[in-house]
């Protein structure tokens, strides 16, 4: 039987998430057209990878099993979405404002206490949220001294002030 008392690592990083996609080219259109990060390395016309500021990659796309393939479907199991940290507000306002300026729809935004975030799918319905940490010391704390996040409104002009 496993040790319960076992924690990961602190140090411990997502590294990256690996998407598949129906179209290689309509993916890095949104991942590096619109949202802005780098083809690292590219696979033929099946797979590429993509990061920000020059690592290996922070996100894989690929058509191997699903070249043409309808979008994701809302209802079931997979992945719900993948998060993408901007460093500071004002980096997650200029994103924004790159969405408002391509038209490109939101599917919510939303304050939650340790962070401000957007969300959008890409355009094979997987789910994206861009957001953005408040410092640690900022976040709200429960009585019992854990982490109190909730779900409150995101004032969408306010944080395009930020740029």
């Amino acid at each position: 039987m496993a040790d319960p008392t076992y924690r990961i690592p602190a140090a411990t990083r997502i590294g990256h998430v690996h998407l598949k996609v129906a179209d290689l080219e309509r993916a890095l259109g949104f991942y590096c057209g619109l949202l802005g990060f780098e083809e690292t390395t590219r696979y033929g016309s099946q797979a590429a990878f993509i990061s920000a500021g020059g690592y290996h990659h922070h996100i894989g796309l690929n058509t191997w099993q699903s070249l043409g393939a309808p979008p994701a479907p809302k209802r079931g199991v997979g992945l719900f979405h993948t998060a993408i940290l901007y460093p500071e507000r004002r980096d997650l306002a200029r994103a924004l404002q790159r969405l408002r300026e391509a038209d490109y729809p939101l599917t919510g935004a939303a304050d939650h206490g340790v962070s401000e975030a957007i969300y959008l799918d890409d355009p094979d319905g997987n789910g994206v949220e861009l957001y953005w940490d408040r410092p640690r010391e900022e976040w709200p704390q429960s009585p019992d001294g854990g982490i109190e996040m909730f779900t409150r409104h995101l004032d969408l002009e306010a944080l395009l002030r930020e740029q």
